[in-house]
């Protein structure tokens, strides 16, 4: 017992009191952090039931780049030269599940704010203002840049990523008959990992903030982020052509690119170095040492100072 208790003491001052926070302690800490999590999930949860009345709309439009092109002149989609491709379900819960899916991932697109929100004001009591004025604008921007993701992918990705594997499936002769499962997962899994592409940049901007990389480091490797790209590409994919495989690794190397110009502007500035050199104290004390002057020298600082006799041959 006297071992158990010597331990739950180091335990308690060496891990529970570090957490405690001067006007809040842990355990208030945890209750809060679950208030906000409930709000948040019963917020996801009631758009969740009004997007489920949508869903059958929501996987119509998920159906556009199947067999349309959007057209940036014009700002509009045109129809492929693709014939109609029917989505069949093989499972006699596979449709009503994919409505599912759908309609719980615009539930967390569209609450996304909201819960944003939440995490924001359950971290910004311990920030300093400095650390507020810079995580605001992150929280911010990092929105933006994952819808951007999104947009860019379903109106740009998607109708040439479709377009080319089925064609080549029907210009081998067979016939396209897709399943509604893996067609919803191709595209939202596609739409998941472009919105992550786009954060790239900013998650080098971050680290670059923080000083854990710089510019001249990401430059130096280059090459192994650009291999590294295709690398993740080929594993986020689902399909293995090297069509598909390019169009998600170039971007991801293209966004690295911008991600050093954004490190060289907004990195950690290092202090520079003075020009003048100055000489570094050293950590000894410094012994003064007698001045030797020639025999009956007068020393003007000083009338009292007596010089050391020359001891010499005369």
């Amino acid at each position: 017992m006297a071992k158990q208790s010597q331990w739950g003491q180091w335990f308690e001052e060496k891990v529970f009191k570090p957490l405690e926070d001067k006007k809040m302690p842990v355990m208030e800490h945890l209750h809060e952090f679950q208030h906000r999590l409930t709000r948040a999930v019963v917020v996801m949860a009631l758009v969740f039931v009004g997007t489920f009345f949508y869903a059958d709309t929501l996987v119509t439009w998920l159906r556009v780049p199947l067999q349309n092109f959007f057209i940036l002149d014009s700002w509009e989609w045109v129809p492929s030269d693709l014939p109609k491709i029917p989505l069949v379900f093989l499972a006699p819960a596979e449709a009503l599940w994919q409505n599912v899916k759908v309609a719980g991932l615009c539930a967390i697109v569209l609450t996304t704010p909201y819960w944003l929100w939440e995490i924001w004001q359950f971290v910004v009591p311990g920030l300093h203002a400095q650390e507020r004025r810079f995580v605001a604008p992150f929280t911010a921007i990092s929105t933006v840049a994952f819808f951007l993701g999104l947009t860019f992918c379903f109106f740009f990705v998607l109708p040439f990523a479709l377009h080319f594997l089925l064609s080549y499936g029907l210009a081998s002769g067979f016939i396209a008959q897709i399943s509604i499962a893996q067609f919803v997962g191709f595209i939202l899994w596609f739409l998941l990992v472009f919105g992550l592409i786009f954060e790239v940049p900013l998650a080098l901007t971050l680290m670059a903030k923080l000083g854990w990389v710089d510019a001249p480091l990401l430059r130096r490797y280059r090459k192994w982020a650009f291999l590294g790209s295709f690398l993740f590409a080929a594993i986020l994919t689902p399909t293995p052509d090297p069509f598909n495989q390019c169009i998600m690794a170039i971007p991801m190397y293209f966004f690295y690119e911008v991600g050093i110009i954004s490190a060289q502007i907004f990195g950690k500035k290092k202090p520079q170095e003075s020009s003048d050199s100055t000489p570094v104290p050293s950590s000894a004390p410094a012994v003064a040492r007698p001045v030797v002057q020639p025999a009956g020298a007068v020393n003007a600082g000083d009338d009292d100072y007596v010089s050391v006799p020359d001891s010499g041959p005369r």
